[in-house]
């Protein structure tokens, strides 16, 4: 077993792969709602 707990290198980098596609999934699901209450804020989208 490697530092990460998997068995194989290969199954370590599988895993990180996913991990970072999972991350990015919630990171746009948690954006939306975020850049709609900005835009709620500065509708003209400014950003002052």
């Amino acid at each position: 077993m490697n530092r990460t707990g998997h068995s194989t290198t290969r199954a370590a980098l599988i895993y990180q792969h996913t991990a970072m596609e999972w991350d990015r999934a919630i990171a746009d699901a948690l954006g939306k709602p975020a850049e709609e209450a900005l835009k709620k804020q500065d509708p003209s989208g400014t950003g002052t």
